[in-house]
């Protein structure tokens, strides 16, 4: 029984860092968009820009 007595204000504490993480968490706009982040990954990458080569440059000046 007497194990309670620590027991009991640790799991306070621990709740207590849980809910101000969370607050601290939904302040800082973590939870804003949640639909987006799922999307990003089926979009398809732009192709890149082909490479010159840099004497083609020169013969057109």
């Amino acid at each position: 029984m007497n194990i309670l007595l620590l027991l009991v204000p640790i799991s306070l504490v621990l709740l207590g860092i849980a809910i101000a993480s969370f607050v601290w968490a939904v302040r800082r706009g973590q939870f804003d968009d949640l639909d987006t982040p799922a999307i990003d990954i089926l979009r398809e990458d732009p192709l890149p820009a082909p490479i010159r080569d840099p004497t083609e440059a020169k013969d057109a000046d």
